[in-house]
Formats: structure tokens, C-alpha cells, sequence
């Protein structure tokens, strides 16, 4: 037995080299071991401290996203609103404004056109009233009393002064009637019209006074 324990000494001798053993352990299962209170316990200190902080600020951050997409929200909601309420209505009515506008002046414009076409017809036919030559008007002398109420436009004493103004009516395509003197009445009446109740022939004379003068008046033969 001795002989065993010497035999292994002198095989661990040889293999250290005749240096004594030395017990070691690795450092970091040292360092591990054996921390230093005051690092642990500034460690947990400060571990208990920024834990709150850092969920405060991961609050703070999700309440701030909140509010942001709310806000988002409320922006695109009013854009949408003032669109669909504000916008839309005011582009329909400026284009029904320019509806009725432009329907307005083309009334107007349809207007002074037919004015325009009304008096241009109107020129034509006093252009071809005054070129065209004038239909002959008839002179007639009444040889008896007829019942009918005539305007009387002249008087003379003399026959053939009647007659010439009968005949310059006659040009312009007036007719006319010469009643002779009757009764106690020596002048020749140049008459116009033919008229069977006085208020027609008054009627007449009236409408005549600013052709004829006012020098006009009503007479039953």
C-alpha cells in the first residue's frame, strides 16, 4: 500500500514538474460568486428606478398615438363634411346661377332679335307702301239724301274746288263723296267715309283730326 501511494506521488510529480498543486477556479465563477453587495444592491436601486420610467414613457408614447390618429380622424372627417356640405352645394349653386344666367340672356337675346326681325319687316313694308304706286280712290257726287252719316273734311261755295280736292284724295287712294248743296246750305261738302250710325262716323273723325285737322265733323245726308 505504501508502495502504491509513493509510486502515484512520484507519477503527480513528474507531472507538475516537482512544482507543489495549486487550487484554482475560473474567474468568472469567482466573479459570479462573489458579487459586491454595493454593486447588487446600487444595481437593484437602479433597476427599481428606470422600470417605472420606462413604462411611463411607453405610455405617454401610446396615448400620444391615440391622440394622433384621433386627430387624423377628426381632419379627414371635417375635409369629407366641408366637401360633401359646403363645397358640393356651392359648386351646384354657382352652376345653376350660370344655368339661369345663361338662359336669361338667351331669352333676352331671342327678344331684341325678334324686335330686330319686327322692325325690319315694319321697314320693308313702308319701303314698299311708299314705292308701290297707290290704288285710285273713287269720287262720287250724291244726287239724293241716303241716311248715312259721312266725315266731312271741306266746304266751299264752288263746285269745282270740291271736285280738285276730290281728286287729289283720289290720288292717294282715298275715296270720297261730294254732297251738293240742300236745303237752305249753298256750299259742297266733301265727305269721307261711309258710316251708318253717328257714333262709327264720330269715331272716325276722331282718328282723322291729325291727317285731316281738327276741322272735322259729322254730317247725316
Amino acid at each position: 500500500m505504501a508502495n502504491t501511494d509513493d509510486t502515484n506521488k512520484n507519477s503527480s510529480d513528474e507531472d507538475n514538474f516537482g512544482l507543489p498543486d495549486i487550487e484554482y477556479k475560473p474567474l468568472d465563477q469567482l466573479d459570479s460568486s462573489n458579487p459586491p453587495e454595493e454593486t447588487v444592491g446600487e444595481s437593484s436601486r437602479d433597476s427599481s428606478r428606470e422600470t417605472p420610467i420606462y413604462e411611463e414613457e411607453e405610455e405617454e408614447s401610446g396615448t400620444g398615438r391615440i391622440i394622433a390618429w384621433i386627430v387624423v380622424l377628426v381632419v379627414l372627417v371635417g375635409g369629407f363634411l366641408a366637401y360633401r356640405y359646403i363645397y358640393v352645394p356651392k359648386k351646384e349653386k354657382e352652376k345653376l346661377e350660370r344655368l339661369a344666367k345663361e338662359k336669361a340672356e338667351q331669352r333676352e337675346k331671342a327678344v331684341a332679335d325678334s324686335l330686330a326681325r319686327v322692325a325690319e319687316e315694319e321697314r320693308l313694308k313702308r319701303e314698299a307702301e311708299a314705292n308701290a304706286k297707290p290704288a285710285v280712290g273713287t269720287i262720287e257726287t250724291l244726287e239724293q239724301r241716303t241716311g248715312h252719316y259721312f266725315v266731312i273734311i271741306s266746304s266751299s261755295v264752288d263746285g269745282d274746288l270740291a271736285m280738285d280736292r276730290a281728286k287729289k284724295l283720289s290720288e292717294q287712294g282715298i275715296s270720297s263723296k261730294i254732297i251738293p248743296p240742300f236745303g237752305k246750305w249753298k256750299f259742297y261738302r266733301l265727305g269721307i267715309g261711309d258710316f251708318d250710325s253717328f257714333a262709327s262716323a264720330q269715331s272716325s273723325a276722331d282718328a282723322s283730326k291729325s291727317e285731316y285737322g281738327d276741322a272735322l265733323w259729322v254730317m247725316k245726308y
